[in-house]
């Protein structure tokens, strides 16, 4: 009796922690907006610093 216990309680945990990996892997519409928040914030400090490459030209001419 113990060890079909012990097999059912192997069998739980492995689904559970099996479970557990897949639904970490999947995103949620939080995170799909967070990362589209950093891809966007990304390209405004990217065109900043282009800006101000462009000031430092245009001054130093």
């Amino acid at each position: 009796m113990k060890r079909v216990l012990k097999g059912a309680f192997t069998i739980l945990v492995a689904a559970v922690i099996a479970l557990g990996i897949w639904g970490c892997e999947q995103q949620g519409p939080a995170e799909q907006a967070g990362e589209q928040i950093d891809e966007s914030v990304q390209e405004g400090q990217e065109q900043l610093e282009e800006t101000g490459e462009d000031i430092e030209q245009g001054v130093g001419e």
